[in-house]
């Protein structure tokens, strides 16, 4: 008797299973799909409740808010790409937010009193972000220091430091820094009514998707893979398409001028950079390992003290870039820069669905979590509440979120966030045992 190599595609009649592989099923972490589905709600909450305030349109879905949304927030997202690979470790980072400023503060400097070209003024600051993080992976990694304990005592210090530094005044910057916080995609002189190199990035975005999908039904029947029907594959390419179609469109028909911003140019990169180690490389497959259980990882081989070095300093970098962005938005480095930075980056994390405990988090879901802080921050500006209704209700929603996640589980039930992104029972993101043993 011959056994068959030949995948099996799902040709039966509708299985709830097949919506739920649309959306990644048992190939992909589902987590941060119910986050978009709280997101998806937000926006259009907001968007009818500006639109009966203000009248006859809504002021959320306009492309000035959406391209406001982006150059406002960009740089907390970046923190939270960083974040939530600290936190799928089970640590925790407090002085992303000094780190930031600190940084910020050194690199103005360079440029307003050292005469630092700016190419190597944002080299500098990276480099800086770098040393810092060295040195809180150092206490953290090898002289075993909570990082906790290490983080908060990085965020006094470097709040200081940037104090000190710049005597706690502001340093303006030059105008070509300026670009890469609040820039945009150039003009083409074409007689167009949309900005077209935001246009062809929206369709590089759909043609990356198609690419993906074709990749991925192949490689699952290489393997001979269980694939789901044809149709969920065209469904969910179609439906992501019209979204990011959509999407590009608003930005690219914006006030003259204004276009997809820069500072959205290198958070997509990082997106995309950041969730392919995580997902695809060994050393994203030891930071969910160590998260997980790190006593097991060390016994398997991974250097669990060189993962947590690198997790450490990777932070400040990331930190170090989204300070440059904000001081390049801003125009100007100050003492009240990266104030709160920390919570709303792990607030975001936590809401796109990382567990407290470490071992779970995907950067997309973090990302998704980010954009739910920043619409809710967005929307209720919009509606004209003030600075403490906007952090009690960013407060209240993190608390529920992640409440409601853990009550659930502790109930023997479904998680409300993790329900739909169960990969048959193993937790979120790669595992060791994911890939096929060679033969």
């Amino acid at each position: 008797m011959s056994t068959s190599t030949t995948p099996e595609i799902q040709n039966r009649g509708f299985h709830f299973r097949d919506i739920r592989k649309m959306f990644g099923g048992a190939q992909s972490s589902l987590r941060q799909f119910g986050i978009f589905g709280s997101l998806i709600v937000i926006v259009l909450l907001f968007e009818v409740l500006t639109l009966v305030r203000n009248g006859p349109n809504g002021a959320t879905l306009t492309p000035g808010n959406m391209i406001n949304v982006i150059n406002q927030y960009s740089f907390i997202l970046i923190l939270a790409i960083g974040m939530v690979m600290v936190i799928i470790m089970g640590h925790i980072d407090l002085s992303v937010g000094s780190v930031a400023a600190f940084v910020g503060i050194i690199v103005a400097k360079s440029m307003a009193e050292w005469n630092l070209p700016w190419p190597l003024a944002i080299v500098l600051g990276l480099v800086v972000g770098a040393l810092v993080g060295a040195w809180q992976g150092f206490w953290v990694a090898y002289v075993g220091v909570p990082a906790f304990i290490v983080t908060l005592a990085g965020m006094l210090f470097f709040r200081g430091a940037n104090q000190w530094i710049g005597n706690s005044q502001s340093i303006p910057v030059p105008k070509e820094f300026v670009y890469i916080g609040a820039g945009y995609l150039p003009e083409v002189a074409l007689p167009l009514q949309f900005n077209v190199p935001t246009m062809a990035l929206a369709l590089a975005g759909v043609a990356w998707l198609i690419f993906w999908e074709i990749r991925t039904r192949r490689i699952q029947h290489k393997m001979g893979s269980i694939m789901a029907p044809l149709w969920v594959s065209v469904t969910k390419v179609v439906l992501l398409s019209v979204v990011v179609l959509a999407a590009g469109w608003m930005f690219a028909t914006g006030r003259p001028g204004t276009s997809f911003p820069v500072s959205g140019i290198i958070l997509l990169a990082l997106v995309i950079i950041y969730s392919f180690i995580t997902r695809n490389t060994v050393f994203g497959r030891h930071i969910y390992a160590v998260g997980g259980n790190r006593q097991a990882a060390r016994l398997s081989g991974v250097k669990d003290r060189w993962v947590d070095f690198f997790v450490m300093m990777n932070m400040s970098v990331l930190a170090a870039l989204a300070g440059m962005i904000f001081v390049a938005r801003s125009q100007a480095s100050g003492p009240g820069d990266g104030n709160g930075w920390e919570l709303d980056a792990i607030a975001s994390v936590f809401i796109g669905g990382a567990a407290v405990a470490g071992g779970i988090g995907t950067v997309i879901g973090s990302i998704i979590g980010g954009l739910v802080m920043a619409f809710l921050n967005n929307g209720l500006q919009l509606l004209g509440q003030g600075a403490d209704v906007v952090s009690m209700i960013k407060g209240l929603v993190l608390l529920v979120a992640v409440g409601i996640d853990v009550w659930n589980k502790q109930q023997g039930r479904p998680s409300l966030i993790g329900f739909m992104m169960r990969r048959r029972g193993r937790p979120d993101g790669p595992n060791l045992t994911d890939y096929p043993k060679p033969k």
